[in-house]
């Protein structure tokens, strides 16, 4: 029973890493309806990629949910350029790292270390805003002026996935707008929906943050 229980645990963190680095639908662009529209998309996606810029470090508690309900929690760690630390509750013993170049599962329990590329990650966005969400942002419609709803991807890629952030109105950020969540949804249709809360700025974060207690024996580890 205490096995079963561990791999139930695990499934929702790795239902997180398939919605965030695996394969996702293609999805719609629309274009806006006129030049005012469309002006108005410019300028709020300027103010999203201001408040992601202006993150030069952020640390807030997290709740992961997947398509079936399961929810998880923890902690994430971002340092600009690149850096982002998903550390799960203690009944998930894994984590997910990224060092500015490639994300990292690893997997305590089963003693296996998985990477993916950032480039190929729809979470690419929130790493490098004025790449990924100025040249691969859509801004949808939300009905609250205080909400900016932004999808990115590679029009060209969509095989590199889809993320969807919500940034709201916040004069405390940096900005003036927070990023309260994010949806990932992967080639299978899966969603994976990620929301933050007791956001905090400009925390001291050390670059070993980002760095990982290898648990494959020595032997297994590649030159």
């Amino acid at each position: 029973m205490t096995d079963k229980l561990a791999f139930y645990a695990r499934k929702p963190a790795r239902a997180m890493m398939a919605g965030l680095l695996a394969f996702a639908l293609p999805v719609a662009v629309v274009a806006p309806a006129d030049t005012a529209m469309a002006a108005n998309d410019d300028a709020q996606l300027d103010k999203a990629v201001t408040a992601l810029r202006a993150i030069s470090t952020m640390k807030a508690d997290f709740t992961q949910t997947d398509r079936s309900g399961q929810v998880v929690r923890g902690e994430l760690t971002l340092k600009r350029p690149g850096k982002i630390r998903f550390e799960y509750e203690d009944a998930v013993n894994m984590l997910i790292v990224s060092n500015g170049k490639v994300f990292t599962l690893v997997d305590y329990d089963v003693r296996q270390v998985e990477r993916w590329p950032i480039s190929k990650s729809p979470l690419g966005a929130l790493l490098d805003p004025e790449r990924d969400v100025r040249q691969y942002g859509t801004v949808q419609p939300t009905g609250d002026s205080n909400v900016i709803s932004v999808q990115v991807r590679d029009p060209k890629k969509p095989e590199f996935g889809t993320i969807t952030l919500i940034f709201v109105r916040d004069s405390s950020a940096p900005g003036g707008y927070k990023l309260a969540s994010w949806v990932a949804l992967d080639s299978q249709n899966k969603r994976t929906t990620v929301r933050l809360d007791n956001q905090r700025y400009g925390v001291s974060v050390k670059d070993s943050a980002f760095t990982y207690k290898d648990p494959r024996p020595s032997s297994r580890r590649p030159k």
